[in-house]
This record gives structure tokens, C-alpha cells and sequence, in this order.
């Protein structure tokens, strides 16, 4: 495990391209968000999602959120947006929101858990968002712990829990929140909180009914 301190606003494209390339080759690098720290693997390599699975301790039946540099990316990965979403994401994107939609069968199903949906997220963190574009394919961002353990809110945090299950650590500093990324289900309608965080579930609904 090794750890490089980045600058959370102007991040080296250098560190970012290393990074980027742990990535391709299957590796797992954590990095900070907008919310806590993530683990971040390339989305469309299975094996590279197993590892997700394996260094977090998680149940395989728990689908893992990936994060896109650009709301086209999406096209990659999702069935169809409804209407009303685009208006959600325009109003919540970038930023710490993940929105559960219908996945296209070529997506990995590692992702998605065993169920036919996949979440995803346009972070507006600077690091977050290089990394996505150096990488280029979708970067899951699950939390960088143990399953069931504290949210990481530093590098030593993910150094801590994860230890060598992480190839690299990209420190940026202090989470400016403790709380994950709100994850709200548009697959079917109606807009349905699956899990609180950052984003007030209000500002979603707000959106969907303009």
C-alpha cells in the first residue's frame, strides 16, 4: 500500500495518471469525495469488482455505486434516464447524490448485487472527477472501509481498515462530510430514498416536480 498526498482543489495530473493507470490494470485506489473516501476500481472489470467485494468484507447481494466524469458516460451503463430525472441531475449533479436506474445487460453484474439496477454518481469533487476522466471508465466509489466499520474520513482512516487490500491511497485531506452520498431510487417512478445522506431527499423531490 502506498499513500500520495494530493491537493484536493488542483490535484497533480501526474499522481492522477498513476493512479488512473492502478486502475486499468485491476487494481484499487482510494481516493477522497465530496462526502467520505472511496474505493475506487475500474467499473467494467469484474475481477477488479471482486476485489471490492473481498478487501470490504461485503455482501456479495449489496450492489456497489459507480461514479461518471460526464453525464454521457451514462449511456454506457443505463437502460434509459426518465424525463424527470435529467431535471434531478441538473439539479443535484455534480454533487454527492447517487441514482439508482435501470442497468443495461452489458454492464458488469458484479455491480448491481443481483438485482437489474445500477447507481451512479457525477461527483463534483475535483479529485473524484480527474480520476474518472485519467481513468477513463466508470470508477466505483463505495466507502473505503471495513463493511459495518466508521465512515473514512481521512487517508489514515482507509490506511487503518483496509491495509494492504488498497494498492493506493490518494490523500486529500479531511472528508468535508462524515456522511456518504444520499442514494435515491428513479428506476420506477416515483423517487424512493434508499439510503440519507448529504443531499436532502427535498431537493430531489423539488426537482422531479417542476
Amino acid at each position: 500500500m502506498r499513500v500520495l498526498t494530493v491537493d484536493p482543489v488542483r490535484p497533480d495530473c501526474s499522481i492522477l495518471q498513476e493512479a488512473a493507470g492502478i486502475i486499468r490494470a485491476g487494481g484499487l485506489v482510494a481516493f477522497p469525495t465530496e462526502t467520505v473516501y472511496g474505493l475506487g476500481a475500474d467499473g467494467t472489470n469484474p475481477a477488479a469488482i471482486r476485489r471490492i467485494y473481498e478487501a470490504k468484507g461485503r455482501d456479495e447481494s449489496k450492489p456497489i455505486l459507480v461514479l461518471v466524469s460526464h453525464r454521457k458516460d451514462l449511456a454506457n451503463l443505463v437502460r434509459c434516464i426518465p424525463e424527470r430525472v435529467h431535471a434531478v441531475m441538473d439539479a443535484c449533479w455534480p454533487g454527492p447524490l447517487t441514482l439508482v436506474l435501470p442497468a443495461l445487460d452489458s454492464v458488469p453484474r458484479e455491480l448491481l448485487g443481483g438485482g437489474a439496477t445500477i447507481g451512479v454518481r457525477h461527483s463534483g469533487a475535483a479529485i473524484a472527477g480527474a480520476l474518472c476522466r485519467a481513468a477513463g471508465s466508470p470508477v466505483t466509489a463505495p466507502s473505503a472501509n471495513r463493511s459495518g466499520e466508521p465512515e473514512p474520513l481521512t487517508a489514515e482512516d482507509v490506511a487503518a481498515r483496509l491495509g494492504d487490500r488498497v494498492d493506493l491511497i490518494l490523500d486529500g485531506g479531511r472528508s468535508p462530510s462524515d456522511q456518504p452520498s444520499t442514494v435515491v431510487d428513479v428506476s420506477a417512478g416515483t423517487p424512493r430514498l434508499i439510503r440519507a445522506g448529504c443531499t436532502p431527499l427535498s431537493r430531489v423531490e423539488n426537482a422531479w416536480h417542476l
